[in-house]
């Protein structure tokens, strides 16, 4: 399902900005961009975010931002010194020439300041989950709004399956009559007179009876609409077992495809196999 949540918060003189985003996915699919400083907080952040979401591609967004002159404008020397020297002793125990230049003056120098002016992910982990959980309820109230449109719309569409699956309840057993008028009418085209009541007749119509039998696939498929439309009724999460009763469903009626010997029907199986799959795709993104 889609969503999308943003929060920000106060850090000294920077600005926290969480944002998350989602769009469809059968399986959850978790993305994090932060600050390299934060990259501890990962595995924290991806907890949390499946405390709101079980489907989808979700990525999280983590920004510090504002004026950090004061951070840029302190650098500490003696510690840049200090690991100048370090690296150093290690380059003439390598038997290596050390001739630092500008760059790698900068890169030291860099790293002391940050060290100093970044919050440590330690610092900055309790204002970062309770930003990252405001934006979460935020994204997780605009997924909860599509999943009411999504639920009336799952509504319809049971009824209509359930209304296909009726009207073939209705027909079935029209079917081996029309068959014995049509053996009947064979039989008669061909020149062959025999009795109705020939065993030989009777026979052929009971076994084509038989074969053409969906009684039980269509108390089957009541059985699971009654349990798909309580699903959609309770408050659990409905994704991955709405799944399985759908494709319970799928099953039932192909049989009833494979068996049908009837035009209505097979028209009717045709409707219920697009229904379904339309049904399907759009529950692929629900949780």
């Amino acid at each position: 399902m889609t969503g999308y949540g943003r929060a920000t918060a106060a850090m000294d003189n920077l600005s926290l900005t969480v944002q998350v985003s989602s769009v469809n996915r059968k399986t959850l699919d978790i993305t994090i961009a932060l600050p390299e400083e934060w990259e501890s907080l990962e595995p924290a952040v991806a907890e949390l975010v499946r405390k709101f979401a079980a489907r989808g591609k979700v990525h999280v967004d983590i920004e510090l931002t504002g004026e950090k002159s004061a951070a840029e404008a302190t650098w500490d020397e003696s510690a840049a010194a200090e690991a100048l020297s370090r690296l150093k002793a290690f380059a003439l125990r390598q038997g290596v020439e050390f001739k630092p230049g500008a760059e790698l003056l900068w890169q030291v120098a860099n790293s002391q300041r940050r060290a100093g002016g970044f919050p440590t992910a330690d610092a900055a982990h309790a204002r970062v989950s309770s930003t990252l959980t405001s934006a979460l309820r935020s994204f997780a109230a605009m997924r909860a709004k599509e999943g009411e449109a999504l639920l009336v719309d799952f509504i319809k569409r049971a009824e209509q399956l359930h209304r296909l699956v009726e009207a073939i309840a209705v027909r079935a057993p029209q079917v081996p009559a029309n068959y014995r008028g049509q053996l009947t009418k064979r039989l008669r085209d061909a020149g062959l007179e025999l009795d109705l009541n020939d065993e030989r007749v009777l026979r052929e119509i009971a076994l084509f009876a038989d074969r053409c039998d969906v009684s039980e696939e269509i108390t089957r498929l009541r059985s699971h609409f009654e349990q798909f439309s309580a699903l959609l009724k309770s408050d659990a999460e409905i994704g991955r077992k709405a799944d399985f009763i759908l494709q319970e469903i799928g099953r039932e009626v192909n049989t009833i495809g494979s068996k049908a010997n009837d035009l209505a029907i097979a028209r009717a199986v045709i409707e219920l196999k697009n229904e379904l799959e339309r049904v399907r795709e759009q529950m692929a993104n629900v949780e």
